[in-house]
């Protein structure tokens, strides 16, 4: 069973950066796709950049430019690199790894806060 595990969230001033971290652990399982999520309170969850493994990447409107999405197979890690960040990016980001075939289309974990003050 795969677990995944995020750090990396806090508190950072309008403009400042951020890069949030996502391992995996339990088991070598390889999804379709992974991505990041950001979930603002009494929200529901909204695609922040997700990739395809072995294809293509794609980031929420509001995250081009200024964010990227990258993976460390060695590593079993997921990075979310985030610039120039806003007020709205707000909220607690969720790593996903989503496989559309299997008994357990998604997985997610606890997730990590980030806030930017104004």
């Amino acid at each position: 069973q795969v677990h995944l595990v995020e750090s990396g969230g806090g508190l950072v001033q309008v403009g400042g950066s951020l890069t949030l971290s996502c391992t995996s652990s339990g088991s070598n399982f390889r999804p379709f796709a992974m991505g990041w999520y950001r979930q603002a309170p009494g929200n529901k969850r909204d695609l922040v950049a997700a990739m395809i493994i072995g294809g293509d990447t794609e980031y929420a409107d509001s995250a081009k430019g200024r964010f990227t999405l990258s993976r460390d197979n060695a590593d079993n890690m997921l990075y979310l690199q985030m610039n120039s960040l806003k007020p709205e990016d707000t909220g607690i980001y969720l790593c996903n790894y989503h496989t559309p075939w299997a008994d357990e289309t998604d997985i997610w974990g606890q997730g990590t806060q980030v806030t930017v003050s104004s």
